[in-house]
Formats: structure tokens, sequence, C-alpha cells
């Protein structure tokens, strides 16, 4: 176990899932609030995505990241900011002809889903090292684009949160390391239970921490009913932890979380319990070299 544990929340995701809990927040000012109520409860990473006001639905909007990530650091928080770059990687192949995108794709190119990252230069950002089948159409994230993305924030001293959600995408990664595409302590988020990634249990999360390059920095999350006990996990084995109404919408099997706070705030104990302490964002940021 490590001496502090980081807690990361990630607070709205791009997911429908305000039509299941209505406490997932989607404007600015509700998104905003909900981070700074998580880093109250004992999260020192928020890690941010932005939805369209009037649907609900993700976006890649600058403005409203703008109006976000002013309204965190407007209140006085020290929270550390993670913004998200994985809106843009989602492809619908048309029926009529597979090489052209269908309705719902967001595919962009490098540039566009890393300049809300450039124009507000959050500590952190996640880079999906991922292409995969991600539900019922494609996350694709090809090596010439990671690459791109990876060098036009790190050249802002942005500091990379590697997401990945299977082997393969470790041994990418790990590449890229190699190769002095992705410089630094390199900091890695095990994501598991996404359909159709690696599954969230036990052996997984282990083959996956066995296969990071040593002195990597990491931290792991399962998502809906196999959040907490990934917290445990994640602890045990010498990880951070990441929670949040973007992975899960329940405290417990058929109550809804009322918001952001409750889920950090089980992760606290979950943490405390197992001997563990929790960092404050001072403290995450020497952890991570910030």
């Amino acid at each position: 176990m490590l001496e502090s544990s980081i807690i990361s929340c990630a607070v709205t995701g791009g997911g429908e899932t305000h039509k299941i809990n209505p406490a997932v927040p989607v404007t600015p000012k509700a998104i905003a609030e909900e981070a700074v109520s998580a880093a109250l409860a004992g999260a020192a990473i928020v890690h941010i995505h932005v939805r369209d006001p009037g649907s609900g639905s993700g976006s890649m909007s600058l403005e409203l990241y703008r109006e976000t990530v002013d309204r965190i650091r407007d209140s006085g928080s020290d929270v550390i900011i993670n913004l998200t770059t994985g809106p843009g990687a989602r492809f619908f192949p048309s029926p009529d002809n597979p090489r052209h995108a269908a309705q719902g794709s967001t595919l962009s190119s490098p540039e566009a889903r890393v300049e809300h990252v450039l124009e507000l230069r959050p500590e952190i950002c996640s880079l999906d090292i991922a292409t995969l089948n991600y539900g019922a159409n494609a996350m694709i994230n090809v090596p010439a684009h990671l690459t791109r993305m990876a060098e036009l924030v790190q050249a802002v001293g942005v500091k990379l949160e590697l997401e990945v959600f299977e082997l393969g995408h470790i041994r990418l990664a790990r590449d890229m390391i190699e190769n002095g595409r992705i410089t630094g302590t390199p900091l890695f988020q095990i994501c598991l239970g996404i359909p159709w990634g690696a599954p969230a249990d036990a052996e997984t999360m282990l083959a996956m921490r066995n296969c990071l390059p040593p002195g990597s920095a990491w931290a792991a999350f399962g998502i809906s009913r196999m959040q907490f006990p990934s917290v445990a996990l994640a602890t045990i084995l010498g990880g951070h932890v990441r929670v949040g109404l973007e992975d899960n919408l329940y405290l417990a099997r058929g109550q809804l979380a009322n918001g952001n706070a409750v889920l950090v705030e089980r992760a606290v104990n979950i943490v405390e319990s197992l001997g563990g302490a929790v960092a404050k964002p001072s403290e995450a940021r020497r952890i991570l070299g910030l």
C-alpha cells in the first residue's frame, strides 16, 4: 500500500446518465459545484467532461470548458483539474458504406480534441490509449493521433494521465514512453469493466498493474457495482483510486447517489479502513511531480 492514496473524482462523464440519476451535473455551474464538493469530501483531483446544457449530451465546446474551469478556480479550491480528451474518438460506420461515418460519430482531429487543454492549461489531461469496441460503436485512437495529442499538451506543460482499458493499451503506451513521445514519470489510469474492455476483477487489475513500466504512478477504477470493490483492490495493490458519477450512479444497490461527494466519502472510508491515508491536493502534486 502507498503512504498516501490520491482520490480522483470523475464528476459527470458524457453518456446520457443524467436520465437515470438526476444528480449527474449538466451545466458548467453544476459541474463546477460538484467538483468543489468532491474536493471538500476528499478528492485531490477532479476529472472533467462538459455537457450541452440543453440536451445534457456530451460536448467538446471550448466555452463550456472555460466556464466550468473558471468556476472551479474562482471558488478558491486548490483541487487539481484533469480535463478529458476522450470526446472526439467515437465512430459508427455507415450501413451503406462502412468507410464513412454514420450519425453519432464524433471522430475529430487531434488538434480539435486538445483545443480546450491548450487554452485552459489544466495540470493534468487524460489520453485514452485505446482503440476498442465501446458499447455499440468503436472508440478510435490511432498511434499517430495519440502522438500528436501528447506532443501538443506536453509542450504547454500539462501532464498526461494515460487511460488504458486492456493489456494491449499498456503495450502501446510503453512503446510511446520508450520512444520519447510521452515524457516524465508516467501516470496510468487502469479502466475496468467498460464494454468491451478488460473486466473489473482482481486478476485483471493485478495483471495490468504488473505490466506497467517500473516506477509508474497508477490508479484504477471499476464501473457500476465494481466501483467500491475496485477502490479496495487498488489501495491494497499500491495504486491510487477513482470514483464519481461518470463511472457509477449508485451508493448501494437500488440507491442512487445524491452527488459525487458521497461517493468520495465512501472511498475515503475504504482507504482509511485499510490503514491508508488520503492525499490532499498539495501532497498529490508532490507525488505526481506537478
